[in-house]
């Protein structure tokens, strides 16, 4: 069944305002999306009647507000299939989720010589850190290179494997620019033959798409909830025999099982990686959104924005000085990044804001993806479950006034 996009636009509250006395058309749900009642309600009502610190405390509240927090990490584990909760860590975001794998899988496992392997259409939060790693041990860092449709070259990937010299593979699910949804289950099967782990990077995929870590085969995925309807916490999925093996990346209190005065014994996974106090109530709200989004449906959100994202390329289209980056709606999410003859991204989106409109521009944390299309910028326009055809004609009908306004 197709979605009712205007009963789900009345559960977020901000759809109720006006941008410059127009509707509010929200394209920026790839850098953070809007929030639902059933969230902001989730995180007052958690302040306001739940509230203490988690773990260890034996009053009423503090079981209270532990059983909502860890009941939030399974909800969090069913959404994307991992075997165990105890396999979910809670970070910030997927940024730090990444730089944890980074510091602790990395410090750990790579040694001069060795090779990261990372895709050229990665987020930076995906790339730096693997790039950092790489000149601290004197390891090297190979890119498979994206084609002129924005697909993956994978032909590249088996020399990069058959040397046993690559120790990890970091791939995005779904890239932030390009809309592109590589075969990162064929790119974990090539790596894991030769060895090698695999880092995914699910902040753009786990939100828009049902997302099975076991079936893609990942040996880590990080997420933000930020960008699934949920507060500003991240999520690092790992497999328990790695999460095991790997040594803290923060110290302090609830990560530890013992301290002495010249030692210390680990908390059990997850929590050895959950140094200090969480963010509790963002925690259990963002439970609050895996329930809203599963209600939805995934199958049904991925089936909306395929349909959105093939209307969107096929009206921009007729706009003679659009040009948009990446594959047919076939092989992308709901992300279209274009750029317009003569004009700059930031002017584009400064004129769609007047209409009301809330577009991206700039590199999107993704520049040397757009010095492979000999780019400084572009402008993004990304949809979701709140955005339905209309909001493609405002889209549209705006670009032609960013035409006429400033087109030579």
């Amino acid at each position: 069944m197709p979605l009712d996009v205007a009963a789900i636009r009345q559960a977020f509250p901000i759809f109720e305002r006006t941008v410059h006395g127009k509707r509010l058309v929200f394209l920026d749900s790839a850098a953070s999306s809007q929030k639902p009642r059933a969230v902001i309600e989730t995180l007052s009502r958690v302040y306001s009647h739940s509230y203490t610190n988690v773990h260890r405390g034996l009053y009423t509240l503090a079981e209270e507000a532990t059983a909502l927090y860890e009941e939030a990490r399974a909800k969090i584990a069913a959404f994307i299939n991992a075997p165990e909760p105890a396999e979910v860590i809670n970070v910030r975001n997927a940024t730090e989720g990444i730089n944890l794998v980074a510091y602790s899988w990395g410090e750990t496992h790579i040694r001069a010589g060795d090779r990261i392997v990372v895709t050229e259409m990665e987020h930076h939060a995906n790339l730096v850190p693997w790039q950092q790693l790489a000149l601290r041990k004197g390891a090297a860092l190979a890119y498979i290179p994206v084609n002129d449709a924005g697909q993956l070259d994978l032909t590249v990937l088996p020399a990069l494997l058959e040397d046993g010299r690559t120790k990890i593979v970091a791939c995005s699910v779904m890239s932030n620019v390009l809309g592109t949804v590589p075969p990162v289950k064929q790119v974990a099967e090539m790596a894991h033959k030769a060895g090698a782990l695999v880092m995914m990077d699910g902040a753009q995929a786990v939100p828009h798409r049902p997302v099975d870590v076991q079936a893609l085969g990942a040996d880590f995925m990080a997420f933000s909830g930020h960008k699934m309807c949920g507060p500003g916490v991240g999520v690092l999925w790992g497999r328990r025999e790695l999460l095991e093996a790997m040594p803290p990346f923060l110290y302090g209190g609830d990560m530890i099982r013992t301290v002495k005065r010249d030692h210390a014994k680990w908390n059990e996974v997850p929590y050895k990686f959950e140094a200090g106090t969480p963010a509790i109530a963002e925690v259990i709200a963002l439970g609050a959104a895996a329930d809203f989004l599963s209600n939805i449906g995934m199958e049904a959100i991925h089936t909306h924005e395929q349909e959105i994202v093939a209307y969107a390329l096929e009206r921009l289209a007729e706009l003679p000085r659009v040009h948009v980056l990446g594959p047919g709606p076939a092989e992308r999410g709901g992300v279209v990044a274009f750029w317009m003859d003569g004009i700059h991204p930031h002017d584009i989106a400064a004129i769609l804001d007047e209409e009301g409109i809330c577009v991206r521009a700039g590199h999107h944390c993704a520049q040397p993806l757009h010095e492979r299309f000999g780019l400084a910028a572009s402008a993004r326009a990304s949809f979701y479950i709140y955005n339905d055809q209309d909001d493609v004609e405002a889209l549209v009908n705006a670009l032609r006034k960013v035409e006429r306004v400033l087109g030579r």
